[in-house]
């Protein structure tokens, strides 16, 4: 494998000439949701229609991205896992994933991997991890697993256990046509963790309309206005991508409730529901 994996070269011409304005994208739309400037008006429009909604997204966002920051620390320091596949990794927002992890493992490898044209062009950021460490950018997309898996190869070993994170994705996937022409969520995820060796984690996390289902039904239909797929899950249906897998403890939960022990400070306590659940579970 090499040492210094480059990012992957898209075929679609100049990163600038893909880069679509007129639609909202999730990941810069996330990225407004977070305080970033690497958005579009399209994408800010789309933010405050759903910030209009629910005063609470900008909250709810931040307390999705500290679940990260928990979990990373997690699989990297206790987990003993150097392998770290991060598909849907959004606009650098430091820390970062592999900013994490090699804090803790210096030589940890990352592979991070988005379809978003803007993402690619902060892949230098992506890309900036320690010496002793690699950490590479795929475009991609979730869509795509049997491509993911053979250009992660380049940098990850699949016969060692890999940590793959699926942060705040699977809700821009449906659950397919029931026809055979699309492949819903669970198949996907079924597809990638099939291809994990024993020992290897999943982490996810995942919108609900468990605890506000009104706001969440208006932001799906404010996300379906801008052309973007959002399908909330209930705990159970969440619950579902970790079949098969020895779920760690305390299971599924609210991201604020998942080990706020590993906080560094960033975590404040909460008396309302942050309405995304996540998880973190071994495969045996």
């Amino acid at each position: 494998m090499s040492e210094h994996q480059p990012p992957v070269t898209p075929s679609g011409g100049p990163v600038s000439n893909r880069i679509d304005t007129t639609r909202p994208h999730p990941a810069r739309v996330y990225d407004w949701f977070l305080g970033g400037k690497d958005n579009y008006p399209v994408d800010e429009e789309l933010g405050r229609q759903i910030a209009g909604l629910s005063p609470d997204t900008k909250r709810i966002a931040r307390h999705n991205r500290w679940f990260m920051h928990r979990a990373m620390r997690w699989l990297a320091g206790e987990a003993g896992i150097r392998q770290f596949l991060d598909i849907g990794s959004g606009i650098p927002t430091e820390p970062n994933l592999h900013q994490i992890v090699q804090g803790t493992a210096p030589d940890a490898r990352v592979v991070y991997v988005d379809n978003d044209p803007i993402v690619l062009a902060h892949a230098e950021a992506l890309l900036s991890g320690t010496a002793d460490g690699v950490t590479a950018y795929l475009d991609a997309d979730v869509r795509e697993p049997e491509r993911i898996l053979r250009l992660a190869a380049d940098v990850i070993d699949f016969d060692r256990p890999v940590a793959l994170s699926l942060i705040a994705l699977l809700h821009f996937v449906g659950d397919g046509d029931g026809a055979g022409r699309s492949e819903g969520a669970y198949a996907l995820v079924e597809r990638l963790v099939e291809r994990l060796p024993a020992g290897s984690f999943l982490v996810l996390s995942q919108l609900t309309g468990d605890f506000d289902p009104e706001s969440v039904e208006k932001g799906v239909a404010s996300y379906a206005a801008g052309g973007v797929t959002l399908v909330p899950r209930s705990r159970r249906g969440v619950g579902r991508f970790f079949d098969g897998l020895e779920v760690v403890e305390p299971g599924v939960v609210q991201v604020v409730d998942w080990h706020p022990e590993l906080s560094l400070g960033d975590l404040p306590v909460e008396t309302r529901p942050v309405p995304i659940y996540g998880a973190v579970a071994r495969k045996p």
